[in-house]
């Protein structure tokens, strides 16, 4: 890659995809220390810290699993530990990743009922109370859903889908992907009834991706007593009882659980309810720019909206993937690109994590600059509009 002008680019790379994230300074210096020995007496006392920090960034009182693995592996510790082959799972087709959990669950041999989704809305909690009343012999054994679809910018309610199993009186399990929410998104795993809830590193964790997580309800404890998928590496049992004393029972990702202590920390210095107005605030801004373009964000009910990405349709008869050449060719800056359904149609504005207004502000410049190179019909005042609104000029008019 060149500049401009010629030569390596230089600056620091735009970075804006959503996920993995950008890593900050405190984490890099985190990290960036000597192995230490994960059987001696120093590596117990960082377990037993970052399991017990992970209950606060959950919201739960119960066992959080550390795995070396990306987001794909708790998805699967998730349902080998809880169901048996041939058991019935509810899913919703909110986009590409909730597609790729129900493919990996009917390879596992369950037997998965896909409700079909436009990729433009949310799971529909009615839908999940009907879908459950229908199941009078409750074969329904998990009800799985993505909080935040990372492919579309699309957060659904989790609450309100626990209070429709609740007004079923259904017993199914309530497994929950929050890969791309946990910590940029309110997310409370224990008031919302959720059994297992899975997550990953690279987000609004803000760390390099190889770590993932379960967290575990007493309900899907007990169900893994009886669960009969086949499991090894995966396997709670062995993993809980070895971190009772801050261990686990194969070799951990040290280094990356240095840098997870210090991200609890930043996290939990900043206060969890200003880390989610922070996100939604410059969620907010980038729409508003959005706008200004005349562009239309994939995300049609504003309840639904996403504070860790948003996700952009492009205007008929241009190809997302070349605006987003254009953007890193000619500003070194990178967007996600468009998922499944969306490629080609669709870019992505990440903006979570390690993230501040004057990040946001230089992202929209690099867009608005980016579809002026590409040619790409538009407004223009977009990072303007984003900008005021920032700064605090627009709720002062407002007011």
């Amino acid at each position: 890659m060149t500049g401009p002008n010629g030569g390596s680019p230089s600056g620091r790379h735009f970075l804006q995809i959503p996920g993995p994230t950008n890593v900050p300074d405190r984490i890099l210096r985190a990290i960036d220390r000597p192995t230490m020995d994960h059987r001696g007496p120093a590596f117990g006392d960082l377990g037993r810290e970052v399991l017990a920090g992970l209950k606060a960034i959950f919201k739960t009182a119960g066992p959080v699993v550390i795995y070396p693995a990306s987001g794909t592996g708790a998805w699967e510790a998730a349902l080998v530990n809880t169901l048996s082959p041939g058991d019935k799972a509810l899913m919703f087709e909110t986009g590409h990743f909730a597609s790729l959990w129900q493919r990996l669950a009917e390879r596992l041999g369950l037997d998965v009922e896909y409700v079909p989704g436009d990729w433009r809305r949310g799971v529909d909690p009615a839908a999940v109370e009907a879908k459950l009343a229908e199941d009078r012999g409750q074969s329904i054994k998990a009800v799985c859903m993505v909080h935040n679809e990372t492919s579309t910018g699309v957060a659904s309610r989790v609450g309100e889908v626990r209070k429709a199993i609740d007004r079923a009186g259904h017993p199914a399990l309530f497994l929950v992907d929050t890969i791309s929410s946990l910590a940029s998104i309110d997310y409370q795993h224990d008031d919302w009834g959720v059994d297992v809830t899975v997550a990953g590193s690279q987000k609004g964790l803000m760390l390099p991706p190889g770590l993932s997580f379960n967290a575990i309800s007493e309900k899907a404890l007990k169900a893994a007593k009886t669960a009969r998928l086949a499991r090894s590496y995966w396997d709670w049992e062995e993993m809980l009882k070895a971190n009772q004393t801050g261990y686990f029972p194969y070799t951990p990702a040290t280094n990356l659980l240095y840098g997870l202590r210090e991200a609890i920390e930043m996290l939990l210095e900043e206060g969890l309810d200003r880390v989610f107005a922070r996100h939604a605030r410059h969620a907010e801004a980038a729409r508003r720019a959005v706008r200004a373009w005349g562009l239309e964000v994939v995300c049609l009910d504003p309840a639904e909206y996403s504070g860790s990405l948003t996700a952009v349709l492009m205007p008929a008869g241009h190809d997302a993937d070349a605006f987003r050449k254009t953007t890193l060719e000619r500003f070194n800056m990178s967007l996600g690109n468009g998922l499944g359904k969306l490629q080609g149609r669709v870019f992505r504005i990440g903006h979570l994590g390690d993230f501040n207004d004057l990040m946001l502000a230089g992202t929209l410049a690099g867009v608005e600059m980016g579809l002026t190179a590409a040619g790409v019909p538009h407004g223009k005042g977009g990072v303007q509009i984003a900008m005021d609104y920032l700064s605090g000029e627009t709720a002062a008019q407002d007011a």
